[in-house]
């Protein structure tokens, strides 16, 4: 299935969270946080201003983001888990 999100939202697959912590200590599954980062893997075509000009994201696919803890909504596209958020719930892009 092709999904393409309309208007300013993002569709982003998480990153994979680290097995150890720094000191070497392994988390067991139920432990563990859902990570923050994630890469996006497709956007929609922008949100429109005022004038209804459509204004482009900046983001785009293949970006490294990070974003909020509780952003997003968790859909399961093809049997793999992805969010779809919207752009403004993005903090920025991981260089």
């Amino acid at each position: 299935m092709k999904f393409r999100p309309l208007h300013d939202r993002v569709v982003v697959r998480r990153l994979t969270a680290e097995e150890k912590t720094a000191g070497g200590i392994i988390i067991p599954d139920t432990a563990k946080e859902k990570p923050m980062e994630g890469e996006v893997i497709a956007v929609g075509a922008g949100a429109r201003n005022e004038q209804g000009a459509i204004v482009a994201l900046d983001v785009k696919a293949g970006d490294k983001i990070l974003f909020g803890k509780w952003s997003g909504t968790e859909v399961k596209i093809d049997g793999e888990e992805l969010l779809i958020m919207k752009e403004s719930d993005i903090m920025g892009v991981i260089a």
